[in-house]
C-alpha cells in the first residue's frame, strides 16, 4: 500500500471508530462538510471531523456553531496531511484553541510476536468486565468512557483488559477495517507503568491482528507512547492535532 493510502487508511479506521461508538445512542451525525457524534455520560469519542478539506471559513463558523450548541464539549481533531496551516488559522481565529496533538503511526504485519506470561489479558465479554474497564480507563487517560459504549459495541469493536495478579491494569481498544487493525486507547495505570506491560498488551493486539489477516496496524501516539511504537517498528506519517472552544466562545 503506498504511503498516502496508507495514511488514509489510518484516519478512516479512526473515523469509523466513532462512528461505530456512536450509533448505538443514535449520536452519529454525518454531513456533506463533517460528521459528528456525542455521547451521553461520557467524554469519548464526543468528536467533530472534517470531511476532506477544510473548503472556507463559512464551514469552520458552521461547524463551530454545533460546538456551541452541544451541553458536553466536543473536540475538532485536524490532521495534518497536506498544507494545513490555513486550517489552523481559521479555528483559531474563530475561538478554537489546540488542546494536545497526537502522531499518525503504522506498521506493516509480518511475523508474530514473542509473548511471555505474568498479564491477563482478555476481550471484554460481560457487564462486570465493562465496568472495570471504565473504571480504570480514566486512571490512565484522565477522561471517561462510558462502560455503555462497551456493552453496545460488542463485536463491533473489541476491548481488551489487562490484569495483574488479578487486578486490572490496562486497557486496550481494537478496531478493524478492511486490511487494517486500528490500536486505540492502549495504556497502563500510573503506578503499573515501567513493568513492561503497555509492549506485553501491544504484542498481544499485534499478534491478534496478524491471525485474524491484517496487513497493517495503525494507531495515534502520544509522546509518552512513541518510544514504544518505534521499538515494535511503527512508523510516524502525520500529527493530529486536537482543537476545543476557548472558555466563553
Amino acid at each position: 500500500m503506498k504511503n498516502s493510502e496508507l495514511i488514509q487508511a489510518n484516519i478512516k479506521n479512526l473515523t469509523s471508530l466513532w462512528k461505530t461508538a456512536g450509533i448505538p445512542f443514535d449520536s452519529y451525525v454525518k454531513g456533506s462538510d463533517f460528521d459528528y457524534c456525542l455521547v451521553p455520560n461520557s467524554d469519548w469519542p464526543n468528536r467533530l471531523w472534517f470531511n476532506g478539506e477544510i473548503k472556507n471559513e463559512k464551514t469552520v463558523r458552521k461547524a463551530l456553531d454545533i460546538m456551541r450548541s452541544t451541553s458536553t464539549d466536543l473536540v475538532l481533531p485536524v490532521w495534518d496531511i497536506d498544507d494545513s496551516d490555513g486550517y489552523h488559522e481559521q479555528l483559531e481565529a474563530n475561538g478554537c484553541t489546540e488542546q494536545f496533538e497526537l502522531l499518525g503511526m503504522s506498521l506493516e504485519l509480518a511475523d508474530p510476536f514473542e509473548e511471555q506470561g505474568r498479564l491477563d489479558i482478555q476481550l471484554v465479554s460481560s457487564e462486570e468486565k465493562a465496568k472495570s474497564w471504565a473504571e480504570i480507563y480514566p486512571e490512565a487517560f484522565g477522561y471517561r468512557i462510558s462502560p455503555e459504549i462497551l456493552l453496545k459495541t460488542f463485536g463491533d469493536i473489541n476491548f481488551y483488559l489487562a490484569s495483574y495478579q488479578g487486578q486490572p491494569v490496562g486497557t486496550a481498544i481494537q478496531f478493524n477495517t478492511a486490511n487494517v487493525s486500528g490500536i486505540h486507547g492502549m495504556g497502563v495505570i500510573p503506578e503499573m507503568r515501567r513493568r513492561g506491560f503497555a509492549g506485553k498488551i501491544m504484542k498481544h493486539l499485534l499478534n491478534q491482528a496478524i491471525e485474524t489477516g491484517k496487513d497493517y496496524a495503525t494507531l495515534q501516539a502520544s509522546d509518552m507512547g512513541k518510544g514504544l511504537y518505534v521499538k515494535l517498528g511503527f512508523e510516524e506519517q502525520f500529527s493530529l492535532k486536537h482543537y476545543g472552544l476557548e472558555s466563553g466562545k
